[in-house]
């Protein structure tokens, strides 16, 4: 069992574990306070004498991958305790993380750290893995059956969750060291050159595995589709990869697509959206030539087709739009309301068609997108992001991962990255399931209220009186605005007052890392 009960307070006030899987914690110090030091990490010096002269590093396995990633899992040295990634563009339609610890399993290797971009449903099949000890503990994003394992505290190690700029973050900067990545790749090459955006099993972008290539000690392509050498356009370089195995099926494309990247149907939520719309414009946000993201929840989705239509009416178009790629955002690109799509993921298969087709997609990776620890990154850059949350407190800080009842079921994703945007908006219903969003305090700290602008649910439009020039350029909006504390006092009374405070033992689950790397916040056992 984990974990530990020892803890120190961070500038948030929160408390946090005193040290992670064995490695001391460093607090977080506040927005913009830490500063790294150091050089980044490189991956070991190899030889053009340890490979085919010809090429060609294919793993033959007759189709069955878990037998091709067990050889390839042996030639690369698999032992106990090493560090194995992941990533996760097939979402729920992945199948390779799976195999992967099938085969380990088989070898009979224990205590293995994951380290995947993120987890979905579909690796509910890794639990036995974890029980038996195959899986130490995952370094990741953790949704629902994986996160439901972690928060009842029967995860030997301590779970570990990284926004997608913190988890580039960390392995640049060494604090996770990466012995074998392991890359799902819709098409390659022999030689390892691989891309995501054609073969039977496209998915489109592969920048979340970006890092992993150039970092791991070792890195293994698995691949359903070999092509002429060179695979083009390359997103991973061969230059970077040790072994490609050829397997039968790397994913299901179809089940990129999930409930949280559909457009919502309610008409709450319907209203929701169109409020943010209306205030984006009527801020004077909305001008030819901005940028904006919204994210791929179903009202960030339902926002983006509500400002298409103002974009229409006032004849502006933007200049980017910071992806995951939806339909909704194709159709913008398509009839030239933008001229680009900053690509950092694809969220349905209209997404990969015009990835493929239409040169207006970028290939980004968390690098370029979200890196804290960089010169720079085009996040601070985006004039407003639409984003969801679990809960918001009045003092505007947000929680993306837990319930209110504590319960860990969702990952971080690029969420803490998109804070950084020009005008911050988290757009959510005021209550769920009769439970109110709005909270006195959050039950796990993910993002900091000074970076969040604006809270936006069915009642109202909510904006944090730090930012004096959006509360000036509101008063001509005929949105309804609110104080927080005072929505906070509207829903406590439909509810029948706040929700209970949820059960917790004393013992750390996990611990959720801001974008520096350093410990916002603790996780802690849900009890029962």
């Amino acid at each position: 069992m984990p974990l530990t009960q020892e803890s120190v307070k961070n500038a948030a006030g929160r408390e946090v574990p005193a040290s992670i899987n064995g490695k001391k914690t460093l607090p977080w110090q506040g927005v913009g306070m830490f500063r790294p030091e150091g050089r980044k990490a490189s991956p070991l010096v190899r030889s053009c004498a340890d490979f085919p002269a010809d090429g060609d590093k294919r793993v033959e396995a007759d189709g069955d991958m878990v037998a091709g990633l067990k050889e390839a899992l042996s030639r690369a040295g698999l032992r106990d305790g090493m560090t194995v990634s992941t990533h996760h563009h097939f979402r729920d339609g992945d199948l390779v993380a799976n195999a992967l610890f099938d085969a380990a399993k088989e070898l009979g290797v224990k205590d293995l750290r994951w380290f995947p971009s993120a987890s979905f449903p579909c690796h509910a099949h890794l639990i036995p893995h974890l029980e038996d000890g195959t899986i130490h503990h995952i370094e990741g994003s953790m949704n629902g059956p994986l996160g439901d394992f972690c928060s009842q505290g029967r995860m030997r190690g301590m779970g570990v969750l990284r926004s997608h700029g913190g988890r580039w973050q960390a392995v640049q900067d060494g604090e996770v060291a990466i012995d074998i990545a392991v890359i799902a790749a819709p098409a390659a090459d022999p030689f390892g050159n691989a891309t995501g955006d054609r073969g039977p099993s496209a998915c489109g972008l592969l920048g979340f595995a970006l890092a992993d290539s150039k970092h791991a000690d070792h890195v293994i392509v698995v691949t359903d589709h070999v092509v002429p050498f060179p695979c083009v356009p390359w997103q991973i370089q061969g230059q970077d990869v040790d072994q490609v195995v050829v397997v039968d099926r790397v994913g299901d494309p179809s089940r990129i697509v999930s409930g949280t990247t559909r457009m919502t149907r309610s008409p709450d939520r319907l209203l929701i959206a169109e409020y943010v719309a209306g205030f984006v414009r009527d801020a004077g946000i909305l001008r030819d030539g901005f940028s904006f993201q919204a994210g791929a929840g179903g009202i960030a989705l339902a926002f983006a087709q509500f400002l298409r239509g103002m974009m229409e009416q006032a004849g502006v178009r933007a200049r980017f739009i910071r992806g995951g790629s939806t339909q909704y955002l194709v159709s913008m690109l398509e009839d030239g309301l933008t001229d680009y799509i900053l690509d950092g993921q694809t969220f349905d298969l209209e997404g990969v068609r015009s990835m493929r087709e239409n040169p207006g997609h970028l290939n980004t990776s968390p690098f370029t997108s979200y890196n804290y620890h960089g010169k720079g990154n085009f996040a601070s850059m985006v004039d407003v992001v639409v984003l969801g949350a679990t809960e918001v407190d009045v003092d505007f800080n947000a929680n993306v991962v837990t319930h209110s009842d504590g319960r860990l079921l969702h990952g971080i994703g690029g969420w803490q990255n998109c804070l950084s945007a020009r005008c911050t908006v988290l757009a959510l219903p005021s209550l769920r399931d009769r439970i109110p969003v709005v909270v006195d305090r959050v039950t796990t700290l993910c993002g900091p209220g000074e970076l969040i602008d604006v809270v936006a649910t069915e009642r109202g439009l909510c904006i944090n009186p730090a930012r004096e020039d959006l509360l000036e350029a509101a008063r001509s909006t005929s949105v309804p605005i609110l104080e927080i504390r005072d929505l906070k006092k509207q829903v406590d009374r439909l509810c029948g007052g706040p929700p209970a405070a949820p059960d917790l033992g004393d013992e750390f689950v996990a611990a959720i890392q801001w974008v520096d790397g350093t410990t916002l916040d603790g996780v802690r056992r849900v009890k029962g």
